[in-house]
Formats: C-alpha cells, sequence, structure tokens
C-alpha cells in the first residue's frame, strides 16, 4: 500500500510539473497567436474576397472549393467546381523584438498557402513564406518575424484550387518570442524540428518519464528534471558502419549571423560522431562544429552533467541547421540535445564581422569606386557615356549614364591589354558575381573579355570568359567562385590584332555571398510592386474595356526591322512587354493595368525601362487610376533611342489605385514600344530624374 502511494505521489508530482511546463509555455506567446477553439482571437476575412470559415468541432479556419451555382448546372449533384480564395487578416501587432511564428496548417489535394506582412504607409504586403505541397495531415511551417518599430499585420492568403476537395485550413498560430532555430522542445510541435528516418538509428524525444524506462539517460536541461523534455539518439540498433541519425531545423526565412548555442551530453562509451552543420536550399552542406573525438572535451565535465557549446553562424541566406550522430557499431552509447538558442552577436567579440560584398558593386556612374585600373599594361578601360541616340547603346543602369568601354580607340600598337582590378575578397569564401556586357566588333573572341582572380604570388585563376554573343546589347553575365585565400578579381579584355579589336562594355558588376543559384532561387519570387516579366505578368492586366488592342509579352527582337529593342533590359536575353504595331491603326492604344495597389499617406516612386525606337513611334503614358478617374504620372512622345531609357516618378495616392501603362500607335508600323523592369516602391525616389534631351549622334563622351 505504502509502494502504492509513493508511486501514485510520484506521478502526480510528475503531472503537476508538466503542468507548470505547459503554463510556462503558454505564457510565452505573443498577442496575434490563435488555436481557434472558440473564435477567430481578432482575425478577420478580407470582405472582398471569400470568408475562411471557423469550424468550432475541429478548431480549425479554413477556405474550401466553391461550387459552381451557374445557370444550366448538370443537376446529377456533382457540380463543377471553382477556386476559392481568402485573404486572413490579424489584429494590428506591435512586436519589437524578433519573433517566430509557428503555424500548423494542411493543404488538402491543391492550393496554395501564402504568408505575408503589411506595414502600415506601404503599398504592397511583404510575402516571408509560401507552400503549394499538399499533405494529408497537418505541417508545421515556421516563420521568422524581424523585429519592428511600427505596428503591422500578418496576413495569411490561402487559395484552394479547383480539384474536389481542394481546401486549405490553419489549426494554430503561435507566435513566441526569438528566433525559429530557437528550441526547448517542450512543446508537441518542436518547433519545427524533424528527424530525417534511418531505418535503424533515429532523433527521439526524451524526458516526460521516458528515463524511467532508460535509465542513461539525462535530466533535461531546461527545468533539470526528469519531466522536461529533450532530443536524443542511441545506438541501440546500429546494424552498419557509420549509421547517421540527423536532427534537422527548420529553414529559416531570412539570412542569419550571429551566435547557435546548444547543451549537450555524451555517453561514456566511445564510437559515435556528433557534428553540426547548416544546409542551404540547395542541398549544400557547411560544418559549423564537430565535438572532440573521444570525448576529450567531455572528461572535462562530470559524467550526467550537460555540455555548453557556442559556435558562430554566417549564413548571409537562409540555411537548416543540421545535428548529425554517427555511430560505428551498437556500442556507441547516445548523444542528447536540449536548449538551442541563437543570439545575433557573434560569440566571439574577436570574430570578423560579416563580410560586406558591396564593397565590388558598381555603376560607374560616379566613377570607378573602389576598382583601380592596370598601369602596367598599355591601354585602359574608359569610363564614357553616350547620349541617348538611334545609333548606338547608352549605359545599361539609365540608358544614358556611364559605363567602362575597352578598345574605344586604335592606339600605335597592334594588340594590348586592358585590365580593370576590383578591391581585395576575403578567402575561403563563396561569391555570386553578377555584371552586363556588351561587344561590338568583327570578331568577338574569347579573350575579348575574360575575368580572372588574382591571387598571392601572382597566381591568376580564370573564372569566366565570354561565350553569348552580344549583338550589340547588354547582356548580364553570373559566376559562381570561391576563393582559397584573399584575392582580387580582374576583367580584362585582349587584343591581338585589328581584326579583334570591336568595342568591349562592361556596366552595373555587383557581388553578393553564396551561389548565385542559391540567391537567384532566394529572390525568385518578385518583390512585392516589382516585375520583369521573366516568369509571367506579375499581376498586370490587358485592359480590354477602352481598345482591342494588347499588350505582348516577347524575348528578341521584334518582328518589324527598325523598331523595338533587340532584347529585353533584365538580361538582354529575357522577357519584356511590347505592342506590335503592325495590326494597330495609327492612334489606337493598348492598356496594361498593375493589380490594385494601396494608397499611403506618403510619397511612392514608381520606377521603369521603356524603349521608344522607330521613326513612327507615337505616345508612352502612365496613368494613375482611382475608380475610374485618372491622373497622369509621366508621358513620352516619339523617338527616344536605341536604348532602354529608365524612368521614374514619384506621386501620392492615398486611395486605392492602379497603375496603367498606356501605349499608343503612332503614324507608321515602326512604332513599337517597351517597357521591362518595373519597380514600385513607397517612399520617395532616391534621386531626382534628369531630363536628357535626345541626341542626333552616336559619339562617344
Amino acid at each position: 500500500m505504502a509502494f502504492f502511494l509513493r508511486k501514485k505521489t510520484a506521478m502526480l508530482q510528475i503531472y503537476l510539473l508538466a503542468f507548470v511546463a505547459a503554463v510556462r509555455a503558454h505564457s510565452r506567446l505573443l498577442p496575434g497567436s490563435c488555436n481557434f477553439e472558440s473564435n477567430t482571437c481578432g482575425y478577420t476575412s478580407d470582405a472582398d474576397f471569400t470568408s475562411w470559415t471557423l469550424h468550432r468541432d475541429g478548431h480549425f479556419v479554413a477556405v474550401e472549393t466553391a461550387s459552381d451555382d451557374a445557370e444550366g448546372s448538370s443537376g446529377s449533384g456533382i457540380e463543377p467546381k471553382r477556386e476559392a480564395t481568402g485573404i486572413l487578416l490579424s489584429p494590428s501587432l506591435e512586436h519589437d523584438e524578433w519573433s517566430c511564428v509557428r503555424l500548423v496548417y494542411q493543404i488538402a489535394e491543391s492550393g496554395h498557402m501564402e504568408v505575408l506582412r503589411r506595414s502600415e504607409g506601404r503599398s504592397f504586403d511583404t510575402p516571408l513564406w509560401s507552400s503549394r505541397t499538399p499533405s494529408d495531415s497537418w505541417v508545421i511551417a515556421s516563420v521568422d518575424l524581424h523585429n519592428a518599430t511600427e505596428p503591422f499585420r500578418i496576413v495569411i492568403h490561402g487559395r484552394a484550387g479547383a480539384s474536389a476537395g481542394s481546401s486549405v485550413s490553419i489549426f494554430e498560430i503561435h507566435i513566441t518570442p526569438g528566433y525559429c532555430l530557437e528550441c526547448d522542445f517542450e512543446e508537441p510541435h518542436l518547433c519545427g524540428y524533424n528527424n530525417q528516418w534511418n531505418v535503424n538509428v533515429n532523433w527521439y524525444v526524451g524526458g516526460g518519464g521516458v528515463q524511467l524506462v532508460h535509465n542513461g539517460l539525462p535530466d533535461d536541461h531546461t527545468y533539470h528534471n526528469r519531466t522536461g523534455h529533450f532530443m536524443y539518439v542511441d545506438s541501440s540498433y546500429a546494424k552498419t558502419f557509420k549509421e547517421v541519425a540527423k536532427l534537422v531545423s527548420p529553414m529559416a526565412t531570412m539570412p542569419m549571423s550571429g551566435c547557435l548555442s546548444f547543451q549537450y551530453q555524451r555517453s561514456e562509451e566511445r564510437g559515435n560522431m556528433f557534428t553540426v552543420f547548416t544546409r542551404d536550399r540547395l542541398g549544400q552542406y557547411q560544418e559549423l562544429w564537430r565535438a572532440e573525438p573521444d570525448n576529450r572535451v567531455d572528461f572535462i565535465s562530470p559524467p550526467g552533467e550537460w555540455i555548453p557549446v557556442q559556435v558562430d553562424l554566417k549564413a548571409p541566406y537562409p540555411v537548416q541547421v543540421v545535428f548529425e550522430v554517427g555511430f560505428n557499431s551498437p556500442r556507441g552509447g547516445h548523444v542528447a540535445l536540449d536548449d538551442i538558442s541563437f543570439s545575433p552577436e557573434f560569440c566571439n567579440k574577436d570574430t570578423e564581422p560579416t563580410f560586406d560584398p558591396s564593397i565590388a558593386n558598381c555603376d560607374f556612374e560616379s566613377g570607378l569606386c573602389l576598382y583601380t585600373q592596370d598601369r602596367s599594361v598599355a591601354s585602359s578601360w574608359r569610363r564614357v557615356s553616350v547620349k541617348p541616340n538611334i545609333f548606338r547603346n547608352g549605359d545599361h543602369t539609365t540608358g544614358a549614364g556611364s559605363f567602362l568601354l575597352a578598345h574605344s580607340r586604335l592606339g600605335p600598337r597592334s594588340g594590348y591589354v586592358s585590365r580593370v582590378i576590383s578591391p581585395r575578397l576575403p578567402g575561403n569564401t563563396r561569391f555570386c558575381l553578377r555584371f552586363f556586357f556588351s561587344l561590338r566588333g568583327f570578331n568577338q573572341t574569347e579573350q575579348a573579355l575574360v575575368v580572372y582572380l588574382l591571387q598571392q604570388g601572382g597566381r591568376q585563376e580564370k573564372i569566366w570568359t565570354q561565350a553569348e554573343k552580344s549583338r550589340g546589347i547588354w547582356i548580364s553575365a553570373d559566376v559562381t567562385f570561391q576563393t582559397s585565400q584573399p584575392a582580387k578579381m580582374a576583367f580584362v579584355s585582349t587584343c591581338r590584332s585589328f581584326w579583334d579589336c570591336g568595342s568591349v562594355a562592361l556596366d552595373d558588376i555587383s557581388l553578393s555571398l553564396g551561389d548565385c543559384e542559391l540567391t537567384a532561387g532566394f529572390l525568385s519570387t518578385p518583390l512585392p510592386g516589382h516585375c520583369d516579366f521573366e516568369a509571367g505578368l506579375c499581376g498586370y492586366s490587358q485592359d480590354k474595356h477602352r481598345d482591342a488592342a494588347a499588350w505582348h509579352q516577347r524575348r528578341g527582337p521584334t518582328p518589324t526591322s527598325y523598331t523595338g529593342p533587340r532584347g529585353d533590359h533584365t538580361t538582354g536575353l529575357g522577357y519584356y512587354m511590347y505592342i506590335e504595331a503592325s495590326p494597330m491603326l495609327p492612334g489606337q492604344s493598348a492598356r496594361l493595368l498593375s493589380r490594385p495597389v494601396r494608397g499611403t499617406r506618403g510619397p511612392q516612386c514608381l520606377r521603369f525601362f521603356y524603349h521608344m525606337y522607330g521613326s513612327g513611334t507615337g505616345k508612352l503614358r502612365v496613368l494613375a487610376d482611382k475608380d475610374g478617374e485618372e491622373v497622369l504620372l509621366w508621358q513620352r512622345s516619339g523617338e527616344q533611342s536605341i536604348a532602354w531609357l529608365r524612368a521614374q516618378v514619384e506621386y501620392q495616392s492615398q486611395s486605392h489605385h492602379q497603375i496603367v501603362f498606356e501605349a499608343t500607335r503612332g503614324s507608321s508600323v515602326r512604332s513599337d514600344i517597351a517597357i521591362d523592369d518595373i519597380m514600385l516602391d513607397s517612399g520617395p525616389c532616391p534621386e531626382t530624374e534628369v531630363t536628357v534631351a535626345v541626341g542626333s549622334s552616336n559619339e562617344i563622351e
């Protein structure tokens, strides 16, 4: 009887401690959290879209595929379905510290869910996370929210597909202070961490009374008792050499740089390897930390003590953290893990700050930036500009600015080399280099433009050479390279004979950290208000109510000679929008409408590139449409240049409106008008637009 009472008392203590842990976890929830048990906690549906429905029996909200009730339905009971889109808005939130949104959701059959951030005074919502992956059960998403000084709302955009049974549902929204990487493993969702399944060895949840069975496992670190939770992996079922168990964090939704901390234990048995990696979206691993072999460091702490680890993390793009344990035999013991945390400050004050690659960026508008000329060679790159004209291309940045030019005039020698050199880059770093080049001349050889890495001791490594025929237009180049030691980039143009010496132009050099494919993937979703037409129209649509003419998406030159661009502005090989003048009548217009733009009290800046080349060119106007009332923002008439020119206009509108691009055909078929790279941002324009008169020659200045 006494044994029974002692056992009952022990179990009661366990339940009480578990209850206290649950209360502590709940007290950490920030405003905006909701479990949808009896209400929506201040979340509301946007009245212009399908309403999210609260299912009280299942404690969730959902957007479900709607039945098409149009007349003429079959009456069979199996009616056609149509997509349903719902927008759920959180109450106004004020989080002055970094926080993490945990979203428990499900996409059934077909659908799409997106989480965005809506800030006061901005016309567009900022995308944070999205998914199109259907599942048969609830799934956890983790979304980082950076600290804000102004109120904001969380916007959840759900779209249920047209197939039967499609829905998008949300079971819980938990917002907690701190980073999504952080976890004490006390919550059932484990902070979105998941075990990468292995047949023989896996990470499991320890604690909560599990130690009563597995006496070799420690107390947890968070509460220092047997009811708290932690993660562990043991070698009991290891069958083959180097059995590996991986515990993977949720993918960060923002770049992360700072100090990663965690607590771990290793049993006294030898034969396990404990390593921590980062893994990027391409699946590339980078080692952060490795436990000392044979538990050398572990002997410093008494048996059963948790060992703290701090390691600097530098990730200028989203990554996952992977905790990996490998065993050589079933006698490899166990490894336990608890209390993962993150700080934006580096662990060691002597740690060098993350290198700023922007020191190697240059558009040559105000000089050579931090680039230098190699004076040991006979010829130099020249910084030049070309006024807008109908014969020769201008720069890539604005169409009327400056760029670098090699071989622009022949010298007394039959051959020479032009070299421009970047500032020094650190070693052991992966970079993505992007720049624009344009070649003109008789013979575009491989030596016309080459990029080298200049290393200590005079060694040089070729990292890029042009293979694309430029056709006199600006073409973008991307190259990923790794520095093993500090190095400089050199852009080299070589002329061996008169027949090789055309002109080589260089502009808009930019450098970023990481793989080009990785950074391109991170930025594959266009920023709100931005559109380069590479992956569609970004919500722009044709206005068919005013006229029958339309804008067309195209790549390469337009069909009619002596009018239109020869390539797009974004890459030279991509897409742009244009009007084809041939089937249009003089004076006929085509209108392209943006998606609705929210009004703001402050200024807004619209920037875009336009192309108006052709002897019969008509007119291009940009308007703001406010419920049918149109305000002229900008216009140009007649032939402007053979180059893409940048336009920008600053305006204010406190009401909802749409941006309208209206192109009007001129007197002849040589009236193709094109636009590309539209950018609409809240706030004033960065600089005043300079109006440049159209030149009548192609002189280089």
